[in-house]
């Protein structure tokens, strides 16, 4: 005898969310993962691997080219092993780099998500400063602003978030501004919630693919931007090692050793061509108007 459950046929559950699956057929976004997650954990854990500390100084191995005894990545015109130094500045870089993401997604997306719930005069002011900051070339204004202020990490951090939160503001903003118009806000200001609560539980919620891809995009931008203050003396200050300043006390020998520049350049470039894949993976996922 069969019981009245046995006749009912449930529909199978998806394995997984349909944007995971898209974000796993996107193979150049699971490269990225892939090439960032060993680049965190060689900065994290490599320099208690390698023989040499990054500021041990060997005059008798200078200018050793790679794979030379113990120096898989040679050394610099100190002798201090390049591996070494590579790997702590990736813990630098990265830092810098993640730090930065977090405070400019911090800025952008309170100030754009204000503008576009309330709009009127608030986001019509609000959005104008957001344009005043766009007009300079944030690259300029990064240098600009380096140059008066004695760098350190933590001020590069800050510097590189200030010069980067503009276009996080104007996509969060439309995303709003956009979502304010349907049923569930209109029912939630029906309901008498407040306009934080509305902002916080209700849009931010919904503007978080764009957040999430834009996290990403900034990470990349704010490694860049790193390396370029840095090699051009504003940045980190040697001895800490960072990949910008590496490639700036790089430059004078390109000729007579030149993986001092080629391997920091590859790593960059490597760290940035990485999250711009991870990015692009997002942007595809979390389109609602893709389909499977």
């Amino acid at each position: 005898m069969t019981s009245g459950f046995d006749a009912i046929s449930l529909p199978p559950r998806p394995a997984t969310h349909p944007a995971l699956r898209r974000f796993i057929r996107h193979k150049l976004a699971i490269l990225g993962i892939v090439c960032v997650t060993v680049l965190i954990l060689a900065s994290i854990f490599g320099p208690y691997i390698l023989p040499y500390d990054h500021l041990y100084i060997d005059l008798r191995a200078r200018f050793a080219p790679p794979m030379t005894g113990y120096h898989s990545m040679g050394t610099d015109p100190l002798g201090r092993d390049v591996a070494a130094r590579l790997l702590m500045a990736g813990r630098v870089s990265l830092l810098v780099a993640f730090s930065a993401m977090f405070i400019s997604i911090g800025i952008g997306v309170s100030i754009g998500i204000i503008a576009g719930y309330y709009g009127g005069r608030i986001g019509a002011v609000m959005m104008r400063i957001v344009d005043a900051f766009l007009c300079f070339p944030s690259i300029l204004l990064l240098l600009t602003l380096a140059a008066f202020i004695r760098p350190s990490p933590t001020m590069i951090t800050l510097l590189i978030a200030a010069t980067s939160w503009m276009e996080i503001a104007r996509i969060v903003s439309a995303e709003v501004k956009s979502l304010k118009e349907r049923d569930f806000i209109a029912a939630a200001r029906m309901a008498g919630l407040s306009g934080r609560w509305i902002m916080t539980r209700e849009l931010l919620p919904n503007v978080m693919g764009p957040i999430i891809v834009a996290a990403t995009l900034t990470v990349a931008r704010a490694i860049l931007s790193e390396a370029y203050i840095s090699f051009l003396g504003y940045g980190i200050q040697p001895p800490n090692p960072s990949w910008g300043n590496m490639l700036n006390g790089a430059q004078q020998y390109l000729a007579t050793a030149p993986w001092l520049a080629i391997i920091p350049g590859m790593v960059i470039t490597l760290a940035v061509t990485s999250f711009n894949f991870i990015g692009d993976g997002l942007r595809d996922a979390l389109d609602i108007r893709s389909q499977d």
